[in-house]
């Protein structure tokens, strides 16, 4: 490798400067020239962030309904703080029932639940579709969905959604891996239910009518040792073999979270005052 020497350059001044080296006048420039830029680009960030931050204008409505219904996006469940796996959408009728175009639907909640958009105009179906992001904390989240009548007052429809923690999110997995194809009647393209091969029926996880009255000990003997632990179905395998005390646990934390009517240990509900 060929080394290069950098040997004084004369001006004519006579002041001696070497090439590659700068002086300290120029690395001050340098240096102010830096930090100028970096709070420029700092300003600049910010003024992004504060506009993204900036709610929509609410738009003006063109129609006035009598009321507001749930079309579909109630009572879904994701782990606190995600997207819930599908859209919520409502429906603005008027007195007779017709969907009405052009209402104002406004979303609502506690602090940390975010919507996508947070309001809009029905369309012609009389639909407002919306994206809901939950709280970081597990429990029910009560969603307000509210437009105004001819004599503009407000109608209101409430909507419950579920927040699972890390415990339940686990239940979850579980679920989905060891107990869904039979407790769930639904098929989807991963999954073919074998609900309606079985003789006796399985209970769903979220109805809470049945699964409510029975107590985690219960549960758990059932989970462990199959059905015939409680004179249940010999259909309902033992997974205590397989699924250990904090697997079972989770998925009992699950079950009671989801469950229909909501159980005691189902969690808060944040709701607006």
């Amino acid at each position: 490798m060929t080394r290069h020497r950098f040997t004084p350059v004369h001006v004519e001044n006579h002041e001696e400067t070497h090439v590659g080296t700068a002086a300290p006048g120029c690395l001050a420039e340098r240096r102010s020239a830096v930090v100028v830029t970096v709070a420029l680009l700092a300003m600049l960030l910010a003024t992004s962030c504060s506009r993204k931050a900036e709610s929509a204008p609410v738009p003006k409505p063109t129609a006035f309904g009598a009321v507001i219904v749930e079309s579909s996006g109630g009572k879904q469940f994701a782990q606190t703080g995600a997207l819930l796996p599908q859209p919520v959408v409502v429906q603005v009728n008027d007195e007779q029932g017709t969907a009405v175009a052009g209402a104002l639907v406004e979303f609502s909640a506690v602090p940390g639940v975010t919507f996508d958009p947070a309001s809009g105009l029905t369309d012609s179906s009389g639909q407002v579709t919306t994206n809901v992001s939950l709280g970081g904390m597990a429990g029910r989240y009560q969603l307000v969905a509210s437009t105004t009548d001819k004599s503009h007052k407000k109608v209101e429809l409430k909507i419950e959604e579920i927040a699972l923690g890390y415990q339940q999110t686990l239940g979850r997995h579980l679920n989905d891996q060891y107990c869904e194809r039979c407790h769930n009647p639904e098929s989807t393209v991963e999954r073919v239910s074998n609900f309606d091969n079985l003789e006796i029926k399985p209970h769903p996880f979220t109805e809470g009518d049945t699964l409510n009255k029975i107590s985690d000990a219960d549960l758990t003997a059932i989970i462990s040792h199959g059905g015939p632990a409680l004179n249940k179905s010999a259909l309902m395998p033992a997974w205590g073999n397989t699924l250990s005390k904090s697997d079972i646990q989770a998925l009992i934390s699950y079950i009671r979270a989801i469950s229909d009517p909501p159980s005691r240990s189902a969690g808060p509900v944040y709701a607006k005052d």
